[in-house]
């Protein structure tokens, strides 16, 4: 008997394979029904901008308005009808006209007026960013808060620095912990720019604005005011929350580009901690655990085990996100007034980038809230290596009184020694003639103490949470370390779905 056939129903993606993303509230945000809400909201704010210039009627700008709801149009029809015409807005803009026509039919004719379908799905697709953005934003700062209070609280908690895989000199965790902080700031203060700079779009056809111009009429004098493109624009970006646009931007895609930039920077900012914590959590280090959930962390095989999920989590979102931002990059090479393609490349890749990185925000906020370090282990793995990781103490040291290369050479075949032959290394520089010249055992022993050789570490970690950042992402990261993160610019005085 043959196996039935699926059925393939073309239901939503539901996150099965992107776990990082499912269920968060970035995911919600830029959903099919939130950016077809966007959409709506724009078509709505420019019917609502031309009315508070006298270009449009007020009643058919609020008939519009209340018409402008996504749980009355279907995602799938229009999704079908926008193989017609490469783009959802010409078969939303038909059903828009449609259902105002059904509440009122004069102000039927005022849907859309002297738009076009760029201007309505690039002003829904800021406006959906910014949404995202907000939300991403409020999860950077509370990853920053919590790594903060680390900081604060293990300043002076020494554990084995590692370079190249191998323990190196002492550090702290709390130097560790303000180091993952300072990048999830400058994430904050990329994220916090870009949301601020998203525009409005308006440009008509072919950027020009000539329908809009067109559709408003003359003015007493018989010709168009110079003034109303203008006008236009700014009554668009209140009415839009977003910010106004120096030009109309078809063909300009940066927008875009920043965005997706502030994504990959905070996809791979937050990877980091992610790879660290991957690093100390494993059995023969166990530094830290990841907050302990009941059922989190399970093998399908071995029930002992309690996989580091969010760490695993955050990291897969963190090597996606630079291959998507890299296509959105790439969509700045346009060609025309208007790109054939280009456009149309870019939506996909950035709702993806967006619900990554959103994933990986709302992960990481929930992986420093609850990260559980081990000074007791911390201590345990640093005397591994039998005070060889104070080596470099101990040849600073000595050498002033016999050469830098032979204070080098000779603790270098000391530790090889120690290790050779299971010994300590103090043991080992005891019976050294060219080391017990200059230092007497209790000497050795102090200097060999591998928790008074971490320099400026507690200071360090001291000053990265008392200081102001500097440069020019200060304003947004300074916002972040105080635990708040800046505002919009501008919020829309309708409120909306995409409205923040």
């Amino acid at each position: 008997m043959n196996p039935p056939t699926p059925v393939f129903d073309g239901g939503p993606d539901a996150g099965l394979f992107s776990p990082v993303r499912a269920g968060t509230a970035v995911e919600e945000a830029v959903s099919e029904t939130a950016w077809l809400q966007c959409m709506l909201d724009a078509e709505a704010a420019l019917a609502r901008a031309q009315a508070a210039l006298g270009t449009v009627p007020s009643s058919a700008a609020d008939a519009i308005t209340r018409a402008a709801r996504a749980e009355r149009f279907d995602p799938r029809a229009l999704a079908l009808q926008a193989r017609e015409s490469a783009n959802p807005v010409v078969a939303l803009v038909k059903a828009l006209t449609d259902a105002v026509a059904a509440d009122d039919p004069h102000a039927a004719e005022y849907v859309h007026r002297g738009s076009t379908s760029q201007d309505v799905l690039d002003t829904g697709l800021m406006m959906m960013c910014r949404r995202a953005l907000d939300l991403i934003l409020g999860d950077l700062d509370r990853t920053a808060g919590a790594l903060a209070s680390l900081a604060g609280r293990h300043r002076g908690t020494v554990m084995a620095g590692r370079t190249l895989a191998l323990h190196a000199v002492p550090t702290t965790f709390g130097l560790k912990a303000a180091g993952w902080r300072r990048l999830v700031l400058d994430a904050a203060a990329r994220v916090g720019a870009a949301r601020d700079a998203l525009p409005a779009s308006l440009g008509g056809a072919a950027g020009t604005l000539a329908g809009y111009l067109e559709f408003a009429g003359p003015d007493e004098n018989g010709t168009t005011s110079g003034q109303y493109p203008d006008k236009l624009v700014d009554a668009f970006a209140t009415e839009t929350g977003l910010a106004r646009p120096a030009l109309p931007w078809h063909a300009l895609r940066t927008p875009v580009a920043d965005t997706a930039a502030a994504l990959a920077f905070t996809t791979g900012a937050l990877g980091k901690l992610a790879a660290d914590v991957q690093v100390l959590v494993r059995t023969e280090i166990a530094e830290v655990a990841e907050p302990a959930v009941a059922g989190r962390g399970g093998s399908s095989a071995m029930p002992h085990k309690r996989n580091p999920v969010l760490s695993t989590l955050i990291r897969s979102a963190a090597l996606q996100v630079p291959l998507l931002t890299a296509g959105l990059t790439q969509c700045l090479v346009t060609e025309d007034e208007r790109p054939a393609g280009v456009w149309h490349a870019e939506w996909l890749l950035l709702r993806e980038a967006l619900r990554l990185a959103g994933g990986a925000a709302v992960t990481a906020a929930e992986l420093a809230e609850g990260l559980t370090p081990d000074p007791a282990r911390m201590r345990r793995n640093l005397d591994l290596t039998g005070s060889q990781v104070v080596t470099e103490r101990l040849a600073a040291r000595l050498a002033p009184r016999i050469g830098r290369t032979r204070a080098k050479d000779l603790l270098a075949g000391a530790s090889l020694t120690a290790d050779r032959e299971g010994l300590p290394l103090l043991a080992v520089l005891s019976t050294l003639p060219e080391v017990t010249a200059h230092h007497s055992a209790e000497e050795l022993e102090r200097l060999l103490d591998p928790t008074a050789y971490v320099g400026a570490a507690p200071a360090l970690a001291a000053h990265a949470l008392t200081t102001t950042p500097t440069g020019p992402t200060a304003t947004a990261a300074a916002a972040s370390s105080k635990g708040s993160v800046p505002p919009p610019v501008r919020t829309a005085p309708h409120s909306t779905t995409c409205a923040v």
